[in-house]
């Protein structure tokens, strides 16, 4: 995914009236916009990703405050409408056994053997796949296989 992508997704979504859509892609152009100040260049196809993700748990956190408070139904109900849309940018997750297989993978390749080194695991876990899975569920994985 890349910078384009959003700007033609925001052009698309405004000539659509799609409100909800156009108000969370604004969202992350802006932090594309700030990243690109800060780090005076264009933002790589990644960094988009990671800008995706960084306000897919934004928002993602503003609705659980909002489901725990549970008094205003409309914004609980926009609020889960943008991280549907977030989440359809990213790439998918994964998960079940291509989850269990890239484990194993890593666990051999690099001889890992030991509880201890668990941290490493799980870091070259979520290299390999891309960032794209629940680092909770390769804890789980891992230590069920160390020990």
């Amino acid at each position: 995914m890349d910078k384009a992508l959003i700007v033609s997704e925001i052009t698309s979504a405004m000539r659509a009236h799609d409100k909800v859509r156009l108000s969370i892609l604004r969202q992350v152009k802006n932090e594309m916009d700030i990243k690109e100040k800060d780090a005076r260049r264009e933002v790589t196809p990644d960094e988009v990703v990671a800008l995706v993700k960084k306000t897919l748990k934004q928002t993602g956190e503003t609705l659980e405050g909002s489901i725990k408070v549970g008094t205003d139904d409309a914004r609980t109900a926009l609020l889960t409408e943008q991280v549907a849309i977030l989440e359809a940018y990213l790439p998918a997750q994964v998960t079940g056994d291509a989850l269990v297989a890239v484990v194993e993978r890593v666990l051999a390749a690099e001889r890992i053997t030991e509880k201890r080194e668990m941290g490493r695991a799980i870091g070259l876990v979520s290299a390999e796949c891309g960032g794209n899975c629940d680092k909770a569920e390769v804890a789980r994985i891992v230590g069920g296989k160390l020990g």
